[in-house]
């Protein structure tokens, strides 16, 4: 018997730990059709990509409440097939991720926890994607060589506190998000600062049934050349409504001039017909009016005081 129980406890010593672990491909194709107008050019039709990605996430449970995550995920041009981050394959997210009853460690790069928590919440219509984008939301949009700590969710509320390191080759960033979710109330906080650039937004939103309304309200501060320190403010309104698979969307926003006639109006009404929970098909039409200075472009190219309009219809189908 004591033989029997020695080659036991030695089995028993020998064999590792065994814990679970997940690993899963997905993405997102999201591509329309547009006619689009830049300034007093004459429109054209464009095969657009609204931030179509690949990725790969994964967990491994390694006992006693303790997690391990990761994520890589690839921007793609979806009209295209050529890499949306240029020379940078993960040019979306590349982290690395521990977890527990404390909450949560990340190390690498992703998108602003401030972004998700305010602008990205309210942009119901297309995922704040492509030419219907939230266009003035004010933001660095700073993702690389970051740390962060997420809270456990208490009460309603979680929060993330980021930091990124400048690496002596550029300007150090710091951002915070709070979140509240708890039936139909939903509100958010977001501040970012790097360098003179410093933003601070809150949002809110809630569900009455199948008609849901949000926003956000912006102060945002920045130093310019030849000007010195100026503060302005950005708000949007967003609304929602549900009939069976159809959605009808409606927003407006508005950013306040910075130095002189440098403002800009955004309207965006859409229409997103579910067919499953993975496709759907939609339309929208978007529009961005600059002031004689004005800057705010969802595309590119656009130069100072010209507007921006697209009509568009589209499909987008996760994996």
């Amino acid at each position: 018997m004591k033989k029997i129980a020695l080659v036991a406890a030695l089995a028993a010593t020998a064999a590792a730990p065994a814990f679970a672990q997940s690993v899963t491909l997905w993405g997102r194709l999201n591509t329309s059709v547009e006619s689009q107008k830049f300034g007093s050019q004459d429109r054209k039709v464009v095969v657009q990509n609204n931030s179509s990605r690949l990725g790969f996430k994964g967990s491994e449970d390694l006992g006693g409440g303790l997690k391990a995550s990761f994520s890589l995920e690839h921007g793609l041009q979806s009209d295209t097939g050529a890499a949306s981050g240029g020379t940078t394959f993960w040019n979306r997210a590349s982290w690395v991720q521990l977890e527990g009853g404390f909450g949560g460690i990340r190390l690498g790069k992703w998108f602003p926890g401030s972004y998700f928590a305010t602008a990205d919440y309210v942009s119901m219509h297309n995922h704040d994607t492509g030419t219907s984008a939230d266009a003035l939301y004010a933001t660095q949009f700073y993702t690389n060589n970051k740390i962060s700590y997420f809270t456990p969710s208490a009460g309603g509320f979680s929060a993330e506190v980021s930091a990124a390191a400048g690496e002596n080759t550029t300007t150090r960033a710091f951002d915070v998000a709070v979140n509240y979710d708890m039936g139909p109330a939903h509100a958010g906080l977001g501040y970012e600062k790097k360098g003179d650039f410093t933003q601070i937004a809150i949002r809110g939103l809630y569900e009455f049934g199948p008609v849901v309304i949000g926003g956000y309200v912006q102060r945002a501060e920045n130093t310019f050349a030849g000007v010195g320190k100026k503060n302005w403010n950005v708000w949007r309104a967003s609304g929602m409504y549900v009939m069976g698979q159809s959605e009808f969307h409606l927003n407006f926003g508005k950013a306040d001039k910075m130095v002189a006639d440098d403002g800009a109006k955004q309207l965006t009404v859409g229409y997103n017909y579910n067919l499953s929970k993975r496709t759907k098909v939609y339309g929208f039409w978007t529009k961005v009016d600059n002031q004689k200075n004005g800057a705010y472009d969802p595309v590119g190219g656009l130069g100072k005081g010209n507007d921006f309009s697209s009509l568009a219809a589209g499909v987008r189908h996760n994996f």
